[in-house]
């Protein structure tokens, strides 16, 4: 089996390469040096060159706040460059898995979205990573949709990084604490993601490590298991205004993983203190 992943240099596409080297599975790892994903002739040499069997798409425009100001850029990448990866990928008969994101839900309500949720965003990153959903969903028939959110690992910046840093500086962070979802630790999302790619359970699904918490009580839990003595203090989101609406509900049902038959992630507390040690090993915290 040989796997193409896009987006190989971020944080969840790093984790994934590794895994796939742990599993001795060809892969070829991509990032925008390589290959424009809005230049759909650019795109199909890549891909017909290097003839994978499956192609997991982690690749995006992920800056969700300059989005705003930058829709068209945003919609090329997330929409017509996924759609672009779609026709290479029928060219080449390779699977694919699209990486999506819970900001296609419209964040309302507390109960979990389920898979069959209909879209509803509520920015313009969410908008368009539908759009490039809706390209999956089009146009093949053996495909992975897999919607993540609040993800955190080793390469790139994150929540948790961010705490850290401003925990060892700081006597007091605000936080909000009215949007609520599950921390996801790529090292984990990876192997789910891997293991995935090798079945032929096509569909769509939501992964995260299990348990949902506020922004503020991930906060108060990365403080805590780092040891740091910064205050955490509740704040709503009407005091954290930013240019992107964000969702008050990133709660994902993770029910489409047990009727497939694939393991659930364990536990987000679990999965941060094996992030925080291996940052401590690798001496970037």
């Amino acid at each position: 089996m040989k796997v193409l992943v896009t987006g190989s240099a971020g944080q969840l596409g790093y984790d994934v390469m590794k895994r796939l080297a742990a599993l001795n599975i060809e892969a070829k790892g991509v990032d925008y040096q390589d290959f424009d994903l809005t230049d759909g002739e650019a795109v199909m040499a890549a891909v017909c060159g290097y003839a994978p069997d499956a192609i997991i798409h982690c690749a995006a425009y992920t800056a969700v706040d300059r989005a705003e100001q930058e829709p068209e850029k945003c919609a090329a990448v997330n929409g017509m460059g996924t759609l672009n990866l779609v026709r290479a990928a029928l060219a080449v008969n390779a699977k694919l898995l699209y990486v999506s994101t819970d900001y296609i839900f419209n964040g309302e309500g507390e109960t979990p979205f389920e898979v069959n949720d209909p879209y509803g965003a509520k920015n313009v990153y969410g908008l368009t990573k539908a759009q490039g959903e809706e390209a999956v969903r089009s146009l093949m028939t053996r495909f992975f949709i897999v919607r993540i959110a609040w993800v955190f690992g080793q390469g790139g910046n994150n929540f948790v990084k961010t705490m850290l840093r401003l925990g060892a500086e700081r006597p007091e962070v605000r936080v909000v604490a009215d949007q609520y979802g599950s921390p996801t630790y790529t090292h984990d999302l990876s192997r789910l993601l891997c293991d995935m790619i090798q079945t032929n359970k096509f569909g769509v699904y939501h992964a995260t490590n299990e348990g949902f918490c506020s922004w503020a009580e991930f906060a108060a839990e990365i403080m805590r298991q780092a040891d740091l003595k910064c205050r955490v203090t509740p704040i709503p989101t009407s005091q954290y205004p930013t240019p992107a609406k964000r969702p008050a509900n990133s709660r994902l049902s993770k029910s489409c993983l047990d009727v497939a038959g694939f393991d659930r992630l364990p536990p987000w507390q679990d999965a941060l203190a094996r992030y925080i040690n291996e940052l401590k090993t690798s001496e970037l915290y």
